[in-house]
């Protein structure tokens, strides 16, 4: 356990500011965007962008150019093609994108590890690093994050029914694809913006942990959603919190936080009968 004196001098430190914000961001837009992602049965998907998300951080260490410029247009264009095979194959969902995530990994691994000039560690890139965010992340994040909502906003009416029944959908003049391979692309941006502070072990959990935990204590979708994105911000903020006062690391911290979120919601629902 860590010294309460300087615990709370952490708090006047500028990156521990940009962390709690950046955190806080990143966990309600995991939240939001989760909650229609696992609804949509694409946590997976989310997983197999993380992992491949490495790769795209590789090419930009490659390339000399910041990683993160790299990062978006490579999640774009893998979010894309990744689709495109689902599609167009036979081959179960889970089966393919385990292979694509599995190969992406193991090549950016072994780029990795040939690259004299990379400074980093790969421990970081895996586990992410919050409390190295600047302002610019936080300014990249809150942008997406409003997009993002706009974006759900107008298109609820058709997100909702592409979840309920995608046929339906159709008949009454949904342009199903249009939305689903939309929503996919900008799965691929949340996660690559993310990948920073989260890493790339780590981001399925942003996505998918509060939205489960939403899912559990909520009876109507609006509300759903809401508690999906405060419980991914607030679990940011209060595992920011554990991981500076027992000195631990900030993202494992914030999943132990989540997870514990999640077992909470499930009794909350248990004990009042909110599990259809």
């Amino acid at each position: 356990m860590g010294d309460l004196s300087t615990f709370f001098e952490l708090f006047d430190e500028p990156f521990i500011h940009r962390a709690l914000i950046g955190g806080f961001l990143t966990g309600s837009l995991g939240g939001l965007i989760g909650s229609f992602a696992v609804l949509r049965q694409l946590a997976f998907f989310s997983d197999a962008l993380g992992h491949s998300a490495l790769l795209g951080i590789t090419l930009g260490i490659l390339l000399n150019v910041n990683p993160t410029f790299v990062l978006i247009p490579f999640a774009i264009i893998f979010a894309f093609l990744v689709n495109n095979l689902v599609e167009r194959s036979s081959l179960p969902t889970d089966a393919l994108l385990n292979i694509v995530y599995s190969s992406s990994l193991a090549a950016a691994v072994l780029a990795l590890s040939k690259i004299n000039s990379y400074s980093g560690s790969i421990k970081q890139l895996l586990f992410g690093d919050i409390l190295g965010i600047t302002a610019s992340d936080i300014y990249i994040t809150l942008i997406l994050f409003i997009v993002s909502i706009i974006y759900l906003v107008f298109s609820l009416r058709s997100h909702v029914l592409l979840t309920l029944n995608e046929d339906l959908a159709g008949s009454i003049g949904i342009n199903t694809r249009f939305h689903k391979l939309a929503f996919i692309i900008l799965l691929g941006i949340v996660v690559s913006v993310s990948i920073k502070s989260v890493g790339v072990l780590l981001i399925s959990a942003f996505v998918v942990i509060p939205a489960c935990a939403g899912r559990l204590i909520s009876r109507k979708f609006s509300s759903y959603i809401v508690f999906s994105m405060v419980l991914g911000g607030m679990c940011a903020l209060f595992g920011l919190i554990l991981s500076g006062f027992f000195n631990l690391p900030s993202g494992p911290s914030i999943v132990i936080f989540q997870f514990f979120a999640f077992l909470f919601s499930l009794i909350f629902s248990r004990a009042y009968n909110l599990v259809e």
